[in-house]
């Protein structure tokens, strides 16, 4: 099993630091979010401070970027990192588009993601081969470019490509299309066995690819601590976020299969209401111990590979590292999990 995790870091000095002792610690891969920042910058610091680990943006908001802008960020960092990047994208939500990222939503977004993709593949496979743009669909086109504006040839020329998915329709378009999903951390093993999983596999079916080549990247919150006092005190934090989520109209259907509906409709009114503080109260410890792992150090990885091995193929997990022994423990669980 791989194992990924996430950086967020304040300064250019913190970024490295960090991405040297998140490889240090034995992890495969590494994601920026797009979280107050722009995700695509901080890689450029990734790729200088590591040698083997790989990187990416998990994830980057598609529609208020070009293709020909995302495939050129892309392209940069695939050549100066030796083929260490993965590009991951998604969709956000109406309201964050329109009134966030100022960007247009003519439209829903699945088939517009799908051509975004599509659009994305023509201008690597011009960029790498110097084949005539010619794409054209019904949102997105590339049909124009000359020498001075293609970035050329990479050695290392396969971008691989991940969207976040949680409706049917998105997770079609990873078996059809993408290299790997990237599943949302609001999310359980029921809703990844009932939907994700049968929908990949009917979008490989449709295009003819094998199940097995599509990297599946998922894992829960994770809640840990040295003992039951600390990961008592770590829970607040996890129901808030939580709580956000559940608040968010796209993610009902994780709701839904669990029968908590309610819950999302109570979450969503006092969002409309501002009353954020009050929203982590509506997360009930059996809904907290669906959505996150919660054990000590010394057990969270035989947790973590009870509810994930077989499951996923890349396990993104990581908690927040303060202190050596929280560094030492972390090295020794990563280590731990990449023996599954």
């Amino acid at each position: 099993m791989k194992v990924g995790t996430a950086l967020v870091a304040p300064t250019i000095d913190a970024i490295g630091e960090a991405a040297r002792r998140i490889e240090d610690a034995g992890y495969d891969s590494v994601i920026t979010p797009e979280a107050g920042h722009d995700p695509f910058l901080p890689l450029m610091i990734i790729a200088e401070h590591t040698k083997r680990l790989h990187f990416g943006t998990g994830v980057a908001i598609a529609f208020p970027r070009s293709p020909f802008v995302t495939a050129q960020m892309a392209w940069d960092l695939q050549r100066y990192s030796g083929g260490r990047f993965i590009l991951g994208l998604g969709t956000q939500v109406k309201g964050h588009n329109e009134r966030r990222y100022s960007t247009p939503w003519p439209s829903p977004p699945g088939p517009r993601m799908r051509e975004y993709i599509l659009c994305l593949k023509a201008i690597f496979k011009t960029f790498q081969s110097g084949a005539r743009p010619d794409y054209q669909g019904k949102h997105y086109q590339f049909t124009l470019i000359s020498p001075f504006f293609s970035p050329g040839a990479n050695e290392n020329g396969h971008v691989p490509i991940y969207i976040s998915a949680v409706n049917r329709y998105n997770c079609k378009l990873v078996g059809e299309l993408c290299d790997g999903i990237r599943m949302h951390g609001f999310n359980t093993l029921k809703y990844t066995n009932e939907i994700i999983i049968p929908a990949i596999k009917e979008g490989c079916e449709k295009a003819g690819r094998k199940f097995s080549d599509i990297d599946i990247v998922g894992g829960a919150f994770v809640i840990t601590g040295r003992n039951e006092e600390e990961i008592e005190k770590a829970k607040g934090p996890v129901r808030q976020q939580l709580s956000f989520y559940a608040s968010t109209r796209a993610y009902f259907p994780v709701l839904e299969v669990h029968g908590w509906q309610d819950v999302g409709a109570e979450l969503f009114r006092l969002s409309m209401e501002g009353k954020w503080g009050e929203m982590a109260n509506a997360m009930t410890d059996d809904m907290l111990e669906e959505f996150a792992v919660i054990a000590p150090y010394d057990q969270l990885a035989d947790k973590l590979k009870q509810r994930y091995a077989g499951l996923v193929t890349t396990l993104d997990f990581g908690f927040g590292v303060r202190t050596a022994e929280q560094q030492e423990a972390l090295t020794s669980i990563v280590q731990e999990l990449k023996k599954a």
